[in-house]
């Protein structure tokens, strides 16, 4: 509640926030459409591999010539972090290797990060996390993405004297989109293609979001924040609307779709035929609590919360997220506050590759919403025990075996470098952490 009035006393004494922006895709450009409407926050250097598209995203999100002319556009992301007196450091550029890689030098650096890359914190995030709580940095969610607008409601929730029951998020979802390709993505979005690739939009990336890997990503990302658990057999996206989330997500030895109380999952803005849930979710998140007492229970009903029948599980949501013009409140919180907006703390969920089709050896993965595979989430331990290969690391990697349409692939049936530093940074994770758990 006091960003603003630290932030402005810090304007007021002649030290703004200096942030490092990587990645001046989407997230990033709404992020810089804020920054000359945010007086005590500067973007003095700006990171993409194509400098002549971050200026032009500048250009369309309102930057004067002035301000762009004061500006370091490069591609070389490390001699920035390196170089520059900067306080926070947004890694926003959706490569796993790229955002660890970037993550570990903005961290030995002595810079707080902001990892908008929820691919890169799914992959090795608790490991990083860790480290820079050791470094004396923050390693922090990306607030305007639904993971930390969730992880807020969950400690609301907890600090209240609440017990979580669910958190997560909405989206549009049936099961046939788990085989959806970037070649049919954009039916399921109202578009042709001609119509997509006008305006910009990346096939490959929409399908992460149509064909559940994103959304598991998410889920995971949460678990991992919040201590949450992982649905057993995965995510079961439900059909629900927000009115419905205290009947239908309670545990089922309540007469709700939860197989326990205490973990992630996320709520369909469609039913199973395809029609619209009523008051759906799709763009917001939300939390089940469930009342401690039957005092609170009855507060539940004297301030009018929608509950179940019992009176005893209700829910709080907020219906839209607005992914990076929300941003400042990380980037603020960690500069100012010393504060993430939600950080990993343990391994508890994965997010596995599952094959799209039947999948030939010698054939090559090509990753998150491509036509290969698609990400499953999975609890941590279960993916471990499987082998799982981690959707993040699904790039590029040459199949030895073949892999049956549904089934998981495991590190065991693919060509991989043993000495990729990804690699080796998600195994000195996973070994870190499942000797904590």
């Amino acid at each position: 509640m006091n960003l603003f009035r630290i932030l402005q006393a810090r304007a007021s004494a002649g030290m703004p926030v200096r942030v490092a922006l990587i990645g001046a895709g989407k997230f990033g450009s709404m992020f810089l459409a804020q920054v000359p409407h945010t007086p005590g926050l500067e973007v003095p250097i700006i990171v993409d591999i194509d400098r002549d598209r971050a200026r032009e995203a500048c250009r369309t999100v309102g930057w004067s010539a002035e301000r762009i002319a004061a500006t370091v556009f490069t591609d070389d992301g490390a001699r920035a972090i390196a170089g520059g007196a900067m306080d926070v450091v947004v890694e926003a550029t959706g490569n796993p290797a790229v955002g660890i890689r970037h993550a570990r030098a903005a961290i030995a650096a002595g810079k707080h990060v902001v990892m908008v890359n929820v691919e890169a914190d799914v992959l090795a995030g608790p490991l990083l996390a860790e480290e820079a709580r050791k470094a004396g940095v923050v390693y922090s969610l990306a607030y305007g993405d639904q993971p930390a607008l969730t992880a807020e409601m969950v400690d609301w929730a907890r600090a209240t004297g609440f017990r979580v029951i669910a958190a997560g998020k909405g989206t549009k979802y049936l099961p046939a989109y788990h085989d959806v390709t970037p070649d049919g993505v954009w039916q399921h979005y109202g578009l042709t293609a001609g119509e997509a690739q006008s305006a910009g939009m990346n096939p490959q990336m929409f399908n992460s979001f149509l064909d559940g890997t994103k959304s598991a990503i998410e889920m995971a990302a949460i678990a991992n924040a919040c201590g949450l658990d992982v649905p057993t057999e995965g995510l079961l996206f439900p059909p629900c609307g927000v009115d419905d989330l205290p009947h239908i997500m309670r545990p089922r030895s309540r007469g709700g779709v939860l197989e326990r109380p205490g973990v992630v999952e996320v709520v369909s803005s469609l039913e199973r035929d395809g029609r619209p849930v009523f008051r759906d979710l799709r763009w917001g998140v939300y939390v089940v609590l469930e009342a401690p007492n039957d005092y609170a229970a009855d507060c539940f009903k004297q301030y009018g919360l929608k509950t179940d029948a019992s009176g005893r599980f209700a829910a709080m949501y907020k219906p839209y997220h607005l992914i990076g013009l929300e941003l400042n409140i990380s980037v603020l919180s960690a500069a100012l506050r010393g504060e993430p907006t939600g950080q990993p703390f343990g391994f508890r969920g994965d997010v596995a590759s599952v094959a799209k089709r039947d999948l030939r050896a010698g054939e090559m993965l090509d990753g998150e919403g491509g036509y290969t595979v698609w990400g499953k989430l999975v609890p941590a331990a279960a993916s471990l025990k499987a082998g799982a290969l981690p959707i993040g690391l699904a790039h590029r990697l040459k199949l030895k075996h073949d892999v049956p349409h549904g089934e998981i692939v495991r590190w065991s049936d693919v060509e991989f470098d043993a000495n990729d530093e990804t690699v080796k940074t998600r195994k000195a994770m996973e070994a870190a952490f499942t000797k904590q758990g």
